[in-house]
């Protein structure tokens, strides 16, 4: 069997503060990792499963911390799956998943959140990118070249309205081009994280099937 630790970051510090450049998932990556540790599984194969931006932000720390610190360089990570993801900058794609995110909150309350976050992105990501990028690289970017080596599964669609399927397919071409073992699979026409819902036997088969590949391989 599979121990499952699953975390889904708070959305003000995946909206508001990564977003524009404050690093403030470093803490849970380095805990999620802690746990292992705690839980005297370090020494088990390791697999990650990835699901849409949000995601890809605390899974580059925990590629920095498995890659720069000691205490976790010796874990046995043997693949990872992404679900929706990774996206580049995408106004419109963050807009509507901030507002599902904010679902049922208070009309005028909502309305303000997505007005400041939009007058936000396009200052900060769009304006001031020329600048910016010179001292924040994006988490898109981080992953392009990212150290990791160990084989890696794009689960996507062209049907999703957040995620660009072509900022995925570009994802997994320069992974190929750092030799890294990728498969995709595109779902054509479910929604964004929605691929499990549409198509679920097909979804487990496909994950099963990747799981058990890497880790008869490593």
């Amino acid at each position: 069997g599979c121990t499952v630790i699953r975390y889904t970051a708070p959305w003000e510090m995946m909206f508001f503060a990564e977003s524009f450049g404050i690093r403030s998932l470093q803490t849970p990556a380095r805990k999620l990792l802690e746990l292992l540790f705690h839980y005297q599984i370090e020494k088990k194969p390791l697999l990650f499963h990835v699901f849409s931006n949000g995601g890809v932000m605390l899974y580059r720390y925990i590629l920095e911390l498995i890659h720069t610190h000691g205490q976790f360089s010796s874990l046995k990570v043997v693949g990872t799956i992404f679900d929706s993801a990774p996206g580049r900058r995408n106004i419109v794609g963050s807009l509507r998943a901030l507002a599902a995110v904010l679902g049922s909150t208070n009309v005028l309350l909502k309305f303000c959140l997505l007005l400041v976050f939009a007058i936000l992105v396009v200052v900060l990501r769009v304006l001031l990118h020329p600048v910016t990028r010179f001292f924040h690289e994006t988490h898109y970017d981080a992953l392009l070249k990212g150290p990791s080596r160990w084989p890696e599964l794009y689960l996507y669609s062209k049907g999703d309205r957040i995620i660009l399927a072509s900022d995925i397919e570009c994802m997994a071409e320069a992974r190929r081009q750092h030799n890294v073992a990728v498969r995709t699979m595109d779902f054509s026409d479910s929604a964004h994280v929605g691929h499990l819902l549409a198509y679920p036997s097909y979804y487990m088969s496909l994950c099963s099937s990747f799981m058990y590949d890497c880790v008869g391989c490593s």
